[in-house]
């Protein structure tokens, strides 16, 4: 008999342990998320911040107005030819 209530208290003791790894298991499980959720927001900042500095380092880059006006103009001529694509595309 008791060897029984030894065993019990054994299982007791695991059933006990089994619910506090549960537990912790749970709250691990919800840092995780938290922590990727973070993450996510700052690989989003990261993106936005590298995309602002490309503009910026665009904008230094032509600092003079011949520069710029050239820059406008070929950008102008690459955007139509890309509506024309897209009209071909189109029809």
């Amino acid at each position: 008999m008791q060897e029984l209530t030894l065993l019990n208290e054994k299982l007791n003791t695991l059933l006990k342990k089994y619910a506090e790894l549960q537990a912790e298991n749970k709250q691990l499980k919800q840092t995780i998320d938290k922590h990727e959720k973070t993450v996510s927001g700052l690989n989003t900042r990261i993106a936005e911040l590298e995309e602002h500095t490309l503009g910026n380092n665009i904008g230094n880059a032509v600092q003079n107005d011949t520069d710029k006006e050239v820059m406008k103009k070929q950008l102008d001529t690459v955007i139509s030819e890309i509506d024309k694509i897209l009209a071909t595309l189109n029809d």
